[in-house]
């Protein structure tokens, strides 16, 4: 069944993490205790769900170059080969197509993944994601790439963790883009984190 969905994890203040992510910080300041929820040992079985939940397989992907990894400008100005966060067996199995300004060939890893370098936009990567199978895609982060997602009105469903912790500056997942209709499908929450699934209506 075709279907765009969405996921984020933002702050009780609204921002996903940032600044910029770095090699020794690779989920950006405050990612880290942004994320707990989905990784920590102590996570609870409500996040483990919605982990898992969130999870699941997906025919294509969509994701911004930042999410992709650190390199900045053009690839030749990277010192050395960089094939993603993820190692060599990244955890999507399916075509992830990623946006760009500079060109790169495709990338094939382990596990089924190819990273795909799109350089004429948004829309372009998300009717190459959708074309892959039934045309279930992730649009994966980051917050750019999804307020994208939002203001071209592409999304069905967004899901959106909501952590308790404060970041005081960032990307906020809604700004410069019209908030769409959301209607709550499903929320529950955790100490670590507040659950919730919209579906938007268009």
């Amino acid at each position: 069944m075709t279907s765009t969905s969405a996921h984020v994890t933002v702050s009780a203040d609204g921002f996903m993490a940032g600044p910029a992510q770095t090699l020794e910080d690779p989920l950006g300041r405050g990612g880290e205790e942004l994320h707990h929820w989905m990784f920590s040992d102590d996570r609870t079985e409500v996040d483990v769900r919605w982990r898992d939940d969130i999870s699941r397989p997906r025919d294509a992907y969509v994701m911004g170059r930042n999410m992709y990894g650190p390199v900045r400008g053009p690839w030749e100005s990277w010192d050395g080969e960089w094939r993603g966060w993820w190692g060599d067996d990244p955890p999507y199995h399916a075509p992830v197509f990623v946006l760009t300004h500079h060109e790169h060939e495709p990338i094939e890893m382990a596990g089924g993944t190819t990273f795909h370098f799109v350089t004429d936009g948004f829309d372009a990567a998300l009717a190459r994601a959708r074309a892959v199978g039934d045309g279930d895609v992730l649009v994966a982060g980051g917050a750019s790439t999804v307020r994208q997602a939002l203001a071209a009105g592409e999304l069905d469903e967004l899901w959106l963790e909501i952590a308790p912790v404060v970041l005081g500056s960032g990307e906020r997942i809604f700004d410069g883009t019209i908030t769409p209709g959301l209607e709550i499908v499903a929320a529950e929450h955790s100490p670590l984190a507040t659950h919730v699934r919209y579906r938007i209506r268009r």
